[in-house]
């Protein structure tokens, strides 16, 4: 049955068997990103914040699960843009066995990708970008978002083997400045590299090798364009790469500790490059 039908359509859950609650129900996030294939996919955001700065950065919401039929402040809002869509509302336990796991904030919304821009149409106007090469972690992806949005870079790019900045995980992480900062994700066969030096870009692998420089090389410091390149939480950057950059760079530190997560030290780097502003 409705409630508020006057205001916006919200939708008492009585059946969890509901078609249109089957996004909800899916913990295969690659299922949802392929769900529509050819055209985009779906993904789900979580949490009020998270869900505003989807809709602030163009993102088309599908459907909303709550828990919330008394919204004030961000949840209202939310609710008001997107009052001609289904609000599914349910307590938190039936949420959590239709979920999965308890909302947080008791709000998740189904919403549409959009297509990604192409390479060279993400760096077009750029002087500090940053790379992940096969970075595969959710959290670590995030990480790197909310760190780069702090420290001013402009535009992110990610191999086709790193994972998607849209899984749950990784837009919970970044507190939602997945959706505030440009970003693609390239397929195999393209050779980023070429293409950042092809525009003006100096690369700096972020590595342990016999020719890194310290991170606050004043050379590094001194480039126009820079695309700092993150790599696999594992065994780091590819060899190719490392040998193709034009810096390798290391974070002086503690010699009983060898390195640091991609995510710290990606927020050490361009807290490092904001100081040469």
């Amino acid at each position: 049955m409705g409630i508020n039908d006057d205001f916006y359509k919200m939708i008492k859950i009585e059946n969890l068997d509901l078609p249109e609650l089957e996004v909800y129900k899916q913990r295969n996030e690659v299922r949802l990103l392929r769900i529509n294939e050819p055209a985009e996919g779906i993904f789900i955001c979580e949490s009020a914040k998270v869900i505003r700065r989807a809709l602030d950065a163009g993102y088309e919401a599908i459907s909303i699960l709550t828990s919330v039929d008394k919204p004030d402040g961000e949840i209202k809002k939310i609710y008001e843009e997107c009052k001609n869509i289904p609000i599914y509302l349910g307590d938190d336990e039936v949420l959590k066995e239709l979920a999965g796991y308890a909302l947080t904030g008791g709000v998740l919304a189904a919403m549409r990708r959009k297509p990604l821009p192409g390479l060279e149409e993400i760096i077009k106007g750029k002087s500090r970008i940053a790379v992940m090469e096969n970075v595969q972690n959710p959290s670590n992806v995030g990480s790197i978002f909310r760190s780069a949005a702090a420290m001013r870079i402009e535009a992110l790019i990610l191999t086709f083997d790193s994972s998607d900045p849209l899984y749950r995980r990784s837009e919970r992480v970044s507190m939602g400045t997945v959706f505030q900062i440009p970003w693609t994700k390239i397929n195999k066969d393209t050779d980023y590299l070429k293409v950042l030096s092809d525009n003006g870009f100096a690369s700096v692998a972020m590595a342990l090798s016999d020719d890194s420089v310290s991170i606050d090389d004043s050379r590094i410091k001194q480039e126009r364009k820079i695309a700092i390149i993150l790599g696999n939480e594992g065994y780091g950057l590819k060899k190719e790469t490392i040998k193709r950059s034009d810096y390798v760079a290391k974070i002086p530190m503690n010699p009983i500790v060898d390195s640091l997560n991609v995510g710290a030290a990606s927020a050490v780097m361009f807290w490092e490059l904001s100081k040469s502003e």
